[in-house]
């Protein structure tokens, strides 16, 4: 049975990867095939042989970045490694908390430092190039340590509590385990604003002024109780622009990046916020943490038989691994590895549906405010952003949360056609 369930995890592993390639490569395929007749209208040819190159570029860094890291998980799993990690930190130590600490710990610091190099390159050269790039490298420095040490602490946080509910619970393990992650779920949503972004941001409210009282006229229009306009400073980083809503209840905030401002007309600005409140007036972010709450429940109570160390199962499960005791740890780990499919699946669920939702705010933005407005907003941001404007329809299907900038015009149109 330990034989098999190796196969099995190499097997996983590997379908899942050559998938992607697959997916990956007829995405380049479709995009790089000419600049189609539905296109013209919104970007010339030179900006669209330019998004091509900046996409190729990326690609060829993801490519050899995805390659080296599948050949390292590849070699990790036939030569052991996770069983020997296991045997070697737990020389210094055997605590029920500590050593899976330690051991996922040192995994994700590995992790980083792989990509590391692919990062670097990524914002230095090629964002650089394309004019994107504002971090300078002690910015970039300052974010790895801030974002290291949000991980140790939340992360870590979690995880050790995680561990305490499971060997002190034993069969309830995933019911506390969901309320946990729930509760710190719905209290991130809540601060995340204010207690997480001013760590790596300023946020100062929106200045008094033509779009202030144009944004604020438009909440009251609608109904929108909205105290809270904030500009953030993005462009310390890079000159791409973008907006989002956070925040639940009294805590709930409009989120403007300077960029944006800075590139948007006034009616573009409060079209875009009309999108924003269209997501909160159809309840978007308590449904996606419903669905979220659901999806974390059955991969936890699957969990929970998983990692069973009475067993049979779970005892061959870590020996494929090359442990020789089950524990928690190595269960997750190849429990990660088997459920990634099942994830990838919930994972497409969960984009079309977000694409759904994204289309219900466009729907509610182009009927309360004024859909030419969002239609002209989204080119701007498309083509400055160099975005992929002919993705693949089945990229689109499993990654993309968004619908494409053509369907979303699409959308729009059929919007504007109906007031008429």
């Amino acid at each position: 049975m330990e034989k098999i369930l190796f196969i099995l995890l190499i097997g996983i592993v590997s379908v899942s990867f050559i998938f992607e390639q697959l997916v990956d490569y007829l995405n380049s395929k479709h995009w790089c095939n000419g600049l189609p007749e539905s296109l013209k209208s919104i970007i010339t040819i030179d900006q669209y042989d330019k998004s091509i190159s900046y996409y190729k570029q990326n690609e060829i860094v993801s490519r050899i970045n995805e390659w080296f890291s599948f050949v390292l998980l590849i070699a990790a799993l036939l030569l052991g490694f996770f069983g020997w990690l296991n045997e070697f930190i737990s020389q210094y130590t055997k605590h029920y908390i500590f050593l899976p600490l330690l051991f996922f710990g040192f995994l994700g610091f590995v992790s980083s430092i792989i990509s590391l190099p692919f990062e670097v390159y990524s914002t230095f050269v090629i964002e650089e190039r394309f004019g994107f790039n504002k971090t300078t490298v002690k910015l970039y420095i300052f974010d790895k340590l801030k974002g290291i040490l949000l991980s140790i602490i939340l992360g870590g946080g979690i995880m050790s509590l995680i561990l305490f509910i499971y060997h002190s619970t034993g069969e309830w393990f995933w019911i506390l385990a969901l309320a946990v992650i729930t509760l710190f779920s719905i209290f991130f949503s809540m601060f995340y604003s204010t207690l997480i972004v001013p760590l790596f941001n300023k946020q100062k409210p929106l200045e008094k002024g033509d779009t202030r009282t144009a944004i604020e006229n438009f909440a009251q229009k609608v109904g929108f109780k909205l105290d809270n306009i904030f500009v953030i400073d993005g462009s310390k980083r890079s000159t791409k622009a973008n907006a989002y809503f956070s925040g639940l209840g009294k805590k709930k905030r409009i989120v403007l990046y300077d960029t944006l401002i800075s590139t948007h007309t006034t009616t573009e600005l409060v079209a875009v916020l009309a999108h924003e409140i269209g997501h909160y007036k159809h309840k978007h972010i308590q449904k996606g943490m419903v669905l979220s709450i659901l999806e974390t429940g059955v991969m936890l109570y699957l969990l929970s038989r998983f990692i069973d160390p009475t067993t049979t199962f779970a005892k061959d499960m870590c020996a494929a691994l090359g442990s020789n005791t089950p524990n928690f740890h190595i269960g997750i780990l190849a429990f990660g590895i088997l459920y990634s499919p099942i994830s990838s699946v919930l994972s497409s669920f969960s984009n079309t549906l977000s694409r759904y939702f994204e289309f219900q705010a466009d729907r509610y933005a182009g009927t309360h405010s004024n859909a030419s407005d969002l239609q002209t907003a989204l080119k701007r941001l498309s083509v400055d952003h160099l975005s992929n404007l002919n993705p693949h329809p089945l990229y689109v299907y499993i990654h993309y949360s968004h619908p494409p900038l053509v369907q979303r015009l699409v959308g729009l149109e059929k919007v504007k056609n109906e007031l008429m």
